[in-house]
């Protein structure tokens, strides 16, 4: 008898490209701002890349990343926590100049802007699963399927989920009073 055939490796950084979209959506729902979304990005790529236990099953390989892409942006949020006080303190001790006026764009552009704030503002009022599941579903334009495989939940758990996270979104949106309650 031979030995078993080895078993085909990961390519990780295929792997990280194929599901780069995505996970940008799940992670700037975890941190609300786009700025540190590259940043938790390259640190899920590190250790996708330095995994002690390897993972086998190709199929396996969304759910591992989604799971990592979310304990990476509560690394990066606890460290701008961190980041944020020590500004603080010593913003008490130097007060910095005020800066100069601004410059004032078209109206469009202004109420566009707004509008974004507004559901922006929406967004991060509901939990971090519910903006991510609705940034998945609507900014990614995925099917419930989809969703499902990436998760590593069932379809009827993604149905739930996003009919939870519209009647919330609906409620912090009259909340803010975008729209009109029924």
């Amino acid at each position: 008898m031979g030995e078993p055939a080895p078993k085909p490796q990961i390519d990780w950084s295929a792997e990280l490209a194929r599901h780069d979209r995505w996970l940008r959506c799940v992670v700037l729902a975890r941190l609300g701002e786009r700025q540190g979304v590259d940043e938790v990005l390259q640190e899920v790529a590190l250790a996708a890349v330095r995994q002690h236990a390897p993972i086998q099953d190709a199929t396996k390989v969304a759910p591992w990343l989604y799971r990592l892409a979310v304990t990476q942006s509560l690394l990066y949020r606890r460290k701008l926590g961190r980041k944020r006080k020590l500004v603080e303190r010593y913003a008490e001790r130097v007060r910095p100049t005020e800066g100069e006026g601004r410059e004032y764009e078209p109206l469009e552009w202004l109420l566009g802007n707004e509008r974004r704030k507004l559901i922006r503002t929406a967004l991060a009022k509901l939990a971090p699963r519910d903006s991510e599941i609705l940034l998945l579903k609507y900014a990614e334009d995925w099917n419930y399927f989809q969703i499902a495989e990436k998760l590593g939940v069932s379809h009827s758990a993604v149905e739930t989920r996003l009919h939870r996270a519209r009647a919330r979104l609906r409620d912090a949106l009259t909340e803010l009073q975008v729209v009109e309650s029924n």
